[in-house]
């Protein structure tokens, strides 16, 4: 019966957007059984994309409330599940594996064993090549890239994004903190993925990153540009949260590269263009270069766009001012808010969820959390949820 409820976890969790597709070796179910007990798993696979009391869960489950209660909030504690508090209780949403709950089981209860256990089942299921397909992260070009532009959009000026915020936190890089278990520790510093606003605030108060000031925020961003790190925010218009992302260490950005084309699986607005009169072939570039795009021909350097994917760390460091940044032909533009991309990624795996990518894009988290509270006081959300549940939309 327990081997049983991990394949239903599994299944389950690869009905969600991001997926958690299966290993051949059994590496997944193994994975499973790391981070969720058995009575975890049976709970996790009742829960919704939507908020809901401890008392709608545990009649899905077929268990009492103060059990279920008990369990829902052991797993609050794990970072597996999102709490929405609310004036009489609290609520309770199913978190994607990643990006969502995997985050915080990488950065905070890894040890050597399990690290390599992460990163055997990523490479065992093919998670680890596809889930930057999926681009729920993106790139903006480094801010000596920005100011360099004559015309960029809100979403890629990431300083003022920051300086918009109330709240900023900062955790543990997952990739290395992994890496570091496994006895890999590289020059990056350990603590510097940052998130703000909502999820900000909910790591800070269950434990899961440290709220920091608006210059120490800056401050992990000028190290960052410094030492060659790709500037990774959530790819939405809405700030959500961010990874500053080293060749040597980020696992995003060597499931990226594992691709041929790097440059048609990452949302970026920008490509690198170097100038063949005004390069003195000093090879800045091609050292700084995180997706070996950039090589030398006779008497300049080279960029290959379909590897580059629009960082800027290249214009960062030319001495000469041979290299540009210029628009991407063909670039998208962000989901305007974070449900929008959970709905667009759900769309291109072909889940039900796709189809109210429109109505997503329109409601920011918290709006949405609101409304689902409104509705619980209503006594109207249960009814909503089963005819949602029925045609597979949450």
């Amino acid at each position: 019966m327990a081997e049983e409820i991990y394949v239903k976890l599994r299944e389950f969790l690869d009905r969600l957007p991001g997926g958690f597709p299966a290993a051949e070796s059994g590496r997944d179910i193994e994975y499973l059984k790391w981070m969720f007990t058995p009575e975890q798993a049976e709970v996790e696979v009742h829960l919704r994309a939507v908020p809901e009391p401890a008392a709608s869960i545990a009649r899905r489950c077929g268990e009492s409330e103060s059990e279920t209660e008990k369990i829902l909030e052991s797993m609050v504690r794990k970072g597996l599940i999102m709490p929405i508090p609310a004036k009489e209780k609290t609520l309770y949403m199913v978190m994607q594996y990643m990006t969502g709950f995997g985050e915080q089981q990488l950065s905070y209860r890894l040890d050597s064993e399990s690290a390599k256990l992460s990163d055997d089942y990523s490479e065992e299921s093919g998670f680890l090549s596809a889930f930057p397909r999926q681009k729920q992260m993106r790139v903006v070009p480094v801010s000596k890239a920005v100011d360099a532009l004559p015309a960029v959009a809100t979403y890629d000026r990431l300083r003022d994004m920051i300086r918009r915020q109330d709240t900023i936190a900062v955790t543990p890089c997952p990739c290395r903190v992994g890496n570091e278990k496994q006895g890999q520790r590289c020059e990056h510093r350990i603590e510097n993925e940052l998130s703000f606003g909502f999820v900000a605030n909910w790591r800070i108060d269950h434990g899961f990153g440290r709220r920091i000031s608006l210059e120490d925020a800056l401050k992990i961003l000028d190290e960052a540009e410094e030492k060659a790190m790709v500037l990774a925010p959530v790819n939405t218009q809405e700030a959500i949260a961010m990874c500053l992302c080293g060749g040597c260490c980020c696992h995003w950005l060597r499931g990226l590269k594992m691709n041929e084309r790097p440059a048609d699986y990452v949302q970026s607005s920008f490509q690198a263009r170097i100038d063949p009169d005004l390069c003195n072939v000093c090879g800045n570039c091609l050292e700084r270069c995180q997706m070996e795009a950039i090589s030398e021909k006779v008497g300049t350097m080279e960029v290959d766009l379909a590897r580059c994917i629009g960082c800027g760390l290249c214009l960062s460091k030319c001495p000469t001012g041979a290299v540009s940044m210029v628009p991407r032909p063909g670039a998208r533009e962000p989901s305007p808010t974070y449900l929008g991309m959970y709905a667009r990624v759900a769309g291109e795996r072909g889940l039900p969820l796709g189809k109210a990518e429109w109505l997503m894009n329109k409601t920011s988290f918290p709006a949405y959390v609101k409304q689902w509270k409104v509705l619980h006081r209503l006594h109207l959300a249960e009814p909503i949820i089963k005819v949602m549940a029925r045609i597979g939309m949450v």
